[in-house]
């Protein structure tokens, strides 16, 4: 018995005194940070405080560190962007300034590497990327949506008519008219089709209504229709700009210098009115985007009198909007571009209201499943000669152009 209990004395002062020696020296972790796939041992950068934030890039929660300061092992390397609707930013923080996004297959000269960021050449500028959605090996190509047509009308371009077993076609009343699709014929010839939609010029739109959502759930912000309701005109007359000039008029003369410059630059275009009056109405327009191009934009200008700027539709901040199909799929993609065409208009030197954007339910919105959206170039106090819709029009291009990464 005494030996036993000698034996346990002995162990509680080895344990104290170990707990002693630990409390004064600080104890070692034997934790080792976790290696990237594309990071040796031996060129590992020197690690700093960093702090976990979860992001949402390309419509998926990811975690990305962000960090004050950060070493980078130097690299001269070609990568690949390996996602959509990617932000390159002008420093290694997710507080930088958002320069563009590119898309998947977009390529990049890589000069420094971290398991967070990577420095990149783009356009000639030095900027940063999150690593993870870059990568050594090409991705393969992926066909855009206008490549699916099966059509032979829209193969070699020319008058598209509405098709009925279109999806959300049946939400549409007003569908006789046609659409036109132009095939670029540039050397740099892209395979995008973008969608060029002169707002109003619909004879009796406005005595027309369809549902504003298709699941029939009522609007959950305001503007031509009020919140509340379930159903709006199907295309509204617009507004007279304050020389007297009819909104549709403009829109109308926009959308055709927006064609030819777009076309100049690669890209095919669907031009959905091209005359004072097409049987079109707002669904129609969208679902013809919807299965013939790669993105809707649709020409406005806004109803008040300040010359306050140009802005873009943003999807409402509303949960049982963005969780509602086909809102849910593609409410990222609306607002990427949106702030992709305002990003060109603002380097194009137009004057810009406020943020940017505006919330705003639109049935366009609503129905569309590819990116889309309604941009105010003004409204009726600002200029809308011919010499401010090509400016309006360059803007607009370099937008496309900052959107799908060319």
């Amino acid at each position: 018995m005494k030996r036993r209990n000698g034996t346990k004395k002995w162990a509680v002062c080895l344990l104290a005194t170990a707990w002693m020696t630990c409390f004064v020296t600080g104890c070692q972790s034997n934790y080792e940070p976790y290696e990237t796939a594309q990071t040796s041992k031996a060129e590992e950068p020197e690690k700093k405080e960093t702090k976990a934030v979860t992001v949402s890039i390309s419509g998926k929660e990811t975690h990305l560190s962000e960090e004050a300061a950060i070493t980078m092992a130097e690299r001269n390397e070609t990568v690949y962007v390996t996602g959509d609707q990617v932000n390159v930013r002008s420093s290694a923080s997710l507080s930088g300034p958002i320069l563009t996004m590119l898309n998947k297959g977009a390529e990049l000269k890589r000069t420094g590497y971290h398991d967070a960021w990577s420095r990149v050449i783009y356009q000639e500028k030095e900027c940063y990327i999150a690593s993870q959605y870059v990568s050594l090996t090409k991705p393969e190509p992926v066909e855009t949506a206008a490549a699916h047509v099966e059509s032979s009308a829209s193969l070699s371009g020319g008058e598209i008519k509405f098709d009925s077993s279109w999806k959300y076609a049946e939400f549409s009343k007003i569908n006789s008219g046609s659409a036109y699709l132009y095939r670029s014929e540039a050397a740099n010839r892209k395979g995008i089709t973008v969608c060029v939609n002169a707002g109003h010029g619909t004879s009796g739109g406005s005595s027309v209504k369809t549902l504003c959502h298709p699941d029939g759930t009522p609007k959950v912000t305001g503007g031509t229709t009020g919140a509340g309701a379930t159903q709006a005109v199907a295309v509204s007359s617009g507004m007279t700009f304050s020389d007297g000039t009819p909104e549709a008029k403009v829109t109308l003369a926009m959308a055709k210098k927006l064609k030819g410059k777009l076309l100049a630059a690669g890209y095919d275009v669907l031009m959905i009115r091209e005359s004072d009056d097409v049987q079109l109405d707002n669904v129609a327009r969208t679902v013809m985007a919807n299965n013939q191009a790669d993105c809707h934009i649709a020409l406005h200008w806004d109803s008040t009198a300040k010359n306050k700027g140009a802005f873009y539709m943003s999807v409402p901040n509303v949960s049982s909007y963005r969780n509602m199909e086909p809102v849910k799929s593609n409410w990222e993609k609306h607002n990427a571009l949106g702030e992709s065409l305002v990003a060109g208009l603002k380097d194009a030197g137009v004057k810009i209201f406020s943020s940017g954007a505006m919330e705003m339910d639109l049935t366009q919105t609503s129905f569309s499943t590819v990116p889309s959206i309604d941009i105010e170039l003004g409204d009726k106090a600002s200029d809308h000669s011919d010499a401010a819709l090509e400016v309006l029009a360059q803007g607009l291009v370099d937008g496309v152009n900052r959107y799908f990464g060319k």
